[in-house]
């Protein structure tokens, strides 16, 4: 829990933001009128959290969820707010959604790539493997082939 009331209070970057988004431009809000909707938002979220953790408790769960906050809402007669806070969640959820999958297929395509890199280092393996053996089986023909040259010339050297 927060130590002091003021803990509690949203930042006013946010509350600055918010408010110049929801009037016409032009309009000027002084410092005491933001420092005024920053309290009272404090004190909605509040509310609202101590309401939804209500029906959270009601189902023995002790973790809110979206439909802990629909439910507060409803019960603190903000039903108006409900389909745009439906919407909203919805739009979360699709973003969410999309980024769970794009992370999902950079995953894939990292064990694909690691996959892929595996089978060239396997292949090359192979392949200098390959070479080694061919390596190998030519320097053994060609001493099989100079024992022969020196076999034949011993040979002469008898005949002779």
């Amino acid at each position: 829990m927060a130590e002091r009331p003021e803990d509690l209070n949203l930042p006013n970057a946010v509350i600055t933001r918010i408010i110049k988004e929801a009037l016409p431009d032009g309009v000027n809000v002084s410092k005491e009128a933001r420092r005024a909707i920053s309290q009272a938002a404090s004190v909605f979220v509040l509310y609202a959290t101590s309401c939804a953790n209500n029906f959270a408790m009601k189902a023995k769960r002790k973790t809110l969820n979206a439909g802990d906050v629909l439910a507060a809402m409803e019960e603190m007669e903000f039903e108006r707010f409900l389909e745009p806070l439906r919407e909203a969640l919805e739009v979360y959820k699709k973003g969410q959604k999309g980024k769970k999958e794009v992370s999902e297929q950079r995953r894939k395509d990292k064990e694909k790539k690691v996959d892929s890199e595996n089978d060239k280092s396997r292949e090359e393996e192979e392949e200098e493997e390959d070479e080694e053996e061919e390596e190998e089986q030519e320097e053994q023909q060609r001493m099989e082939e100079e024992n022969q040259a020196e076999n034949d010339a011993e040979e002469e050297e008898v005949e002779n």
